[in-house]
């Protein structure tokens, strides 16, 4: 296998990825499982892999055994031996929960839980399974469950929603709102609507927040904050109705799947004041409660959330009973779901690198879902690629616009339903049209730097399941031609492995992240 050598060193291209709205950020584990998720902005680095046609090896090169990764769970608390034992709590399993987000979120260990079945130490646990857990923690706030989980992902309970007929019949500011994006002149409505697209988050939450908010929907907004800041983040960098959508969902995405992984445990308010979270929650209510607490304060966040004139309760007007809807499309996934057998995406025999370990599907403070590979090629930065991007599975194309492909596993043409993946920068040139059905190891299109910011051509790759995004390194293995994805020290960082085989996602251009698929 030849390569390219220059000043005796061979050049790999590394690159960074975002999708949305702002620039890639790498959020460190420590300020991720405190809830205090402060960013960096990503290194600009470029990849470059050798353009001739390589040929996969036979076998490929035993790479550098790496430790696993380990995860730091929150310590338990210390208990006074003179105190009164508080009596334990008896928690009933939800759907998604595992071992180790349960023992996060309660702060104990394994040991200390009792329970009427065996639980299994990796991998979802059955719901409604009894468990004894000693009640170890203090400044809780103790709550309840605002929303289920299908009514904050784009979930099966929104499918069918009619969003355009929705806003022009409520008549409001929204219904004749444009906004001048990358793509043109953008309705209020076809913004809505690719917010949704874009994160997986339901449409019906996203009016009842701008609603809620400032009254865009039914009315007008009362000032020029609102008008200009509806999601109520004053920054310039910021303004308008996408940005704004785009940093509300990145609250939600924090809080929704750093407490789905039980990283995350506590609440930081708009005042600098923290509260651990009501460890019986479920995801969608620690979604809402992360983002109302980067609005107000403790006294004005418990009102929003329960009081009267709640979100919750103005949600429920404008849509009905979530709760009832819930009872129809969940749990979002059952204990026994497996992936589906995936291949890497691209061409067999050919060599590419494995660019990005685990980091955000969607925007800077995501699910870490998704990976990255980028190209063979001898130029730097955004160069156009010959290569192809091939499909991981069998399906039908149900979406191509903006550098996004989206292949529905399930062939029921239906995005929120079923296993569906994403392929992102996917080039205009060449790409797959909507209604397609594709076999495995069919061409999707060219890597490029197309749809969001990228410092280089490249392919990312994400999975969904019924509109959650699914964690790479997670109770449902991200699996690639038998190569397990798991997590690094920080997001884009990481291993893939296969037996005793190791691939590295290098930022120095290692051979170590030289990634093929064999031709049979």
């Amino acid at each position: 296998m030849q390569a390219v050598f220059v000043a005796g060193c061979l050049i790999l291209s590394i690159l960074a990825c975002s999708q949305g709205y702002i620039s890639p950020v790498e959020l460190t584990a420590t300020a991720r499982a405190a809830g205090l998720l402060s960013t960096t902005p990503a290194p600009t680095l470029t990849v470059m892999l050798p353009s001739e046609t390589l040929e996969a090896p036979t076998s490929l090169p035993t790479f550098t055994e790496m430790p696993a990764v380990t995860k730091t769970l929150r310590p338990t608390s210390t208990v006074d031996p003179n105190a009164t034992p508080k009596p334990p709590v008896q928690y009933y399993t939800q759907s998604g929960d595992t071992l180790p987000s349960i023992l996060g979120r309660f702060g104990v260990t394994r040991d200390q839980i009792t329970s009427s079945v065996p639980i299994p130490e990796t991998g979802l646990i059955s719901p409604n399974i009894l468990l004894i857990i000693p009640d170890l923690l203090t400044d809780v706030y103790e709550s309840t469950i605002i929303l289920p989980d299908s009514e904050v992902v784009f979930s099966p309970s929104a499918v069918g929603f009619n969003i355009d007929g929705f806003i022009k019949q409520a008549g409001g500011y929204l219904s004749t709102y444009v906004e001048q994006l990358s793509t043109g002149p953008t309705s209020g409505a076809a913004i809505i609507k690719r917010v949704a697209l874009e994160n997986s988050i339901n449409p019906y939450l996203l009016l009842a927040l701008l609603e809620y908010k400032s009254h865009w929907v039914y009315g007008q907004p009362r000032n020029l904050a609102e008008t200009e800041y509806p999601m109520g983040m004053v920054k310039l960098e910021q303004k308008n109705l996408y940005q704004q959508l785009s940093w509300a969902v990145q609250q939600l995405s924090i809080g929704y799947y750093g407490w789905r992984a039980g990283i995350l445990s506590e609440l930081p308010f708009s005042d600098g004041s923290f509260v651990r979270i009501s460890p019986g929650l479920n995801a969608g209510t620690a979604a809402i409660q992360y983002l109302f607490a980067q609005w107000y304060d403790k006294l004005e966040w418990a009102g929003a959330l329960y009081g009267p004139d709640s979100m919750p309760a103005l949600m429920e007007k404008m849509f009905g009973n979530f709760f009832i809807r819930a009872q129809s499309v969940e749990p979002l996934y059952a204990p026994d779901l497996k992936q589906p057998a995936l291949e890497l995406p691209f061409m067999p025999g050919r060599v590419w690198g494995f660019t990005g370990g685990p980091h955000s599907a969607w925007g800077p403070d995501g699910a870490l879902a998704a990976l990255d590979f980028a190209p063979p090629s001898t130029l730097s930065g955004c160069a156009v690629s010959q290569e192809w991007v091939t499909a991981m599975a069998p399906g039908v194309i149900v979406r191509a616009e903006n550098g996004i492909v989206i292949e529905d596993l399930d062939f029921d043409g239906i995005e929120q339903t079923g296993w569906n993946i994403m392929y992102m920068h996917t080039e205009t040139r060449d790409r797959v049209a909507v209604g397609t059905r594709v076999e495995t190891g069919d061409k999707i299109g060219h890597p490029s730097c197309e749809g969001g910011i990228s410092t280089g051509t490249h392919t990312h790759v994400v999975r969904k399941y019924n509109g959650e995004w699914i964690l790479a390194d997670g109770p449902l293995p991200y699996e690639l031609s038998g190569f397990v994805a798991h997590n690094g020290s920080v997001p884009y960082e990481g291993t893939l492995t296969k037996g005793g085989l190791v691939v590295i996602r290098d930022l120095n251009g290692a051979v170590t992240s030289y990634i093929s698929r064999p031709k049979n």
